[in-house]
């Protein structure tokens, strides 16, 4: 029962954010409390959601940290050695800039934060 359940909220995410009938920061607050209503756990759900809050909150903030640092370091320019010297290995072959590109990102990404890897 939990199971449907979950694949219907997500479900009903997807079609309220694609329909654009709820933002999605709406979505993502209310549909969850509704299913957590519709599952029979009225009572546990405040308890459930602070302890949720306090796992996630120095997650979010560390990442919000990261995304501030590394948008300075592209900002000021530590990047462009990088790139410039990618650009004179591979020439001016755009298939060639995009597999250098992937394989960048892809060493970059082995850190495990996916925000750095997007930026």
């Amino acid at each position: 029962m939990l199971t449907l359940l979950g694949f219907g909220m997500v479900a009903t995410f997807m079609a309220l954010i694609m329909t654009k009938k709820l933002p999605p920061f709406l979505a993502l607050i209310i549909v969850p409390i509704v299913f957590g209503l519709i599952s029979g756990q009225a009572r546990g759900l405040g308890p459930m959601m602070l302890t949720g809050i306090q796992n996630l909150a120095p997650i979010g903030i560390m990442l919000l940290f990261a995304i501030l640092f590394f948008g300075v370091m592209i900002d000021s320019g530590l990047f462009d050695p990088i790139v410039k010297r990618i650009v004179k290995i591979v020439g001016n072959d755009p298939l060639k800039i995009l597999v250098a590109t992937a394989v960048l990102a892809l060493v970059v990404s082995l850190d495990g934060d996916g925000s750095t890897s997007y930026m």
